[in-house]
C-alpha cells in the first residue's frame, strides 16, 4: 500500500504538491476549474497542519517560447484564492536562486504555486525528461513531497517520478480518491463490459486499445480513432482527422481481423466542410466526398452503439463522440450521454474531455464516477499500475530519507 498523507508526519513542514491544473483557458478565463476543485482537500489539510505549501502542475504542451504566453498558471493562482479564501502567491519563475530564499521567508499556512514546469522544456525538455538536476532542485525545496496529479501519474517526469528520489513521499486525497474508486469499479468489471473512446491520435491509445480489446466485451469508437480505423477498411474519410502512418494502418487491419466481433466503428456522420463554414450535412459512411470532415456520430451509429450499452453492466467512456461545444455536432455525444445516464450500468467517465462535456451539458449527476484523468485512467485500467504513483514510498517506507 502506497503510503498516505494522513499517515505522514506534517506539522510545519515544507510540503512540495505536484497538482493536476492542466485545465482549459482562454483569454485568461478558467472554462472548467474541476480539477483545482479536486486539489482543494489536500491544500486544506496541508493547511490544518501549518505547512508552508509549495505547488507544482504543468499546463498544456510547451514547445516554443510563444506557447509560454498562453500556458501561464498565473489565473490557476488567481481561481486558487477565491477557492481557498486566502492569499495564493505565485511564481513566474520555477528554477531561481531565489526561489529557496523565498519559500524560507513563507509563514506557516502560506502556499506559493509555481510557473507551469513545462516550461523547463524550452529548449532541452529539462522536465519530461525527468532531468536529475530539475528533480533535485524541485527536492531543495521541501521537507516532503505529496503526488496529487492523478492525470499525470503515468509520465516519469521531474515533477512526478523524478523527486520523489530525494524526499519522502506519499498520495494526496485526490489520488487516493482515484485508486480507490477505479479499483472498485474498473479493475474487476462486472460484465458485459463496454469502453467508449474518442481521441485525435490513434497512435496516443494503440497500445492501450490493445490492451483494453481482451478485456473488454465491446470498444466503442469515435473521433480521429475511429476516422483511422475507417481509413484502414479503404472508406473516403475526406479531410478528417486520421493517422498518416502506412505502418498504423496496417496494424489496425490485425486489431480489425483479431477483434472484429468486439469492435463497432461508425456507420454514419455529420460532416462539415473544409471550404465553407456553415456547411453541415448527414452522410452515411460510404457517401463522405474528398472535402467533407466528419464532425459527428449519425443516428444509425448511435442506434448500434446503445445497443452496447443497453447490455451492458459496466462502462467506461473516454472521449466525446463529436465537436460537442460546437451546437451543430453536440447531438451525438448529447445521445450517448441520454443512453448512459438510462442504462442499468456502472459508468465512469474519464479525461479532461469527457468530463468537460458532462459538466457543460449538464450531467454531474447522472454517472457512477467522474475520473480526472484521461491517459492515466486508461493506463491504470489496463496495466494495474502507474510509474508516478510506483514511485511513492510504501507505508512501511516511514523514516525520513536524506534530500
Amino acid at each position: 500500500m502506497k503510503q498516505r498523507i494522513e499517515n505522514m508526519d506534517l506539522k510545519g513542514k515544507r510540503v512540495l504538491v505536484r497538482c493536476d491544473y492542466n485545465v482549459p483557458i482562454y483569454n485568461g478565463k478558467i472554462l472548467d476549474d474541476t480539477k483545482i476543485i479536486a486539489s482543494l482537500e489536500t491544500i486544506r489539510y496541508l493547511i490544518q497542519k501549518d505547512c508552508k505549501i509549495i505547488l507544482l502542475s504543468h499546463l498544456g504542451k510547451v514547445k516554443t517560447e510563444e506557447d509560454k504566453a498562453i500556458y501561464s498558471l498565473e489565473p490557476v493562482s488567481k481561481r486558487l484564492k477565491e477557492l481557498l479564501g486566502k492569499e495564493v502567491y505565485f511564481s513566474h519563475e520555477i528554477m531561481d536562486s531565489e526561489l529557496p530564499k523565498r519559500i524560507e521567508l513563507m509563514l506557516p499556512r502560506d502556499i506559493l504555486l509555481l510557473e507551469n514546469t513545462r516550461f523547463l522544456d524550452v529548449p532541452n525538455k529539462l522536465e519530461s525528461n525527468c532531468d536529475a538536476q530539475v528533480s533535485a532542485f524541485f527536492a531543495s525545496l521541501a521537507d516532503v513531497f505529496v503526488m496529487d496529479a492523478f492525470a499525470s501519474a503515468h509520465r516519469s517526469h521531474a515533477s512526478t517520478t523524478g523527486v520523489t528520489k530525494y524526499l519522502p513521499s506519499c498520495i494526496g486525497f485526490s489520488v487516493e480518491r482515484e485508486l480507490a474508486a477505479l479499483d472498485r469499479f474498473l479493475q474487476n468489471p462486472e460484465h458485459p463490459f463496454t469502453v467508449i473512446m474518442g481521441g485525435a491520435k490513434v497512435e496516443d491509445k494503440l497500445e492501450l486499445i490493445e490492451t483494453l480489446l481482451p478485456k473488454c466485451d465491446h470498444l466503442l469508437l469515435a473521433g480521429g480513432l475511429a476516422n483511422s480505423f475507417l481509413k484502414a477498411l479503404n472508406f473516403n474519410i475526406g479531410a478528417s482527422l486520421s493517422t498518416e502512418s502506412g505502418k498504423t494502418i496496417e496494424k489496425l487491419k490485425k486489431i480489425m481481423l483479431t477483434y472484429r466481433d468486439k469492435l463497432m466503428l461508425p456507420l454514419d456522420a455529420i460532416v462539415a466542410s473544409t471550404y465553407d463554414e456553415n456547411y453541415t450535412r448527414y452522410k452515411r459512411i460510404n457517401e463522405i466526398s474528398d472535402n467533407e470532415i466528419i464532425t459527428d456520430v449519425g443516428t444509425k451509429t448511435l442506434e448500434k452503439y446503445k445497443t452496447a450499452i443497453r447490455e451492458s453492466k459496466t462502462i467506461f467512456l473516454n472521449g466525446t463522440l463529436g465537436i460537442y461545444e460546437d451546437i451543430r455536432f453536440s447531438n451525438g455525444t448529447k445521445e450517448l450521454f441520454n443512453a448512459l445516464k438510462n442504462s442499468n450500468a456502472i459508468v465512469v467517465v474519464g479525461g479532461g474531455d469527457s468530463v468537460s462535456a458532462v459538466h457543460n451539458l449538464g450531467y454531474d449527476e447522472a454517472f457512477t464516477y467522474l475520473s480526472v484523468g484521461g491517459g492515466a485512467t486508461l493506463e491504470y485500467l489496463s496495466k494495474g499500475h502507474l510509474v508516478g504513483i510506483d514511485s511513492i514510498m510504501e507505508e512501511k517506507e516511514i523514516e525520513i530519507l536524506d534530500v
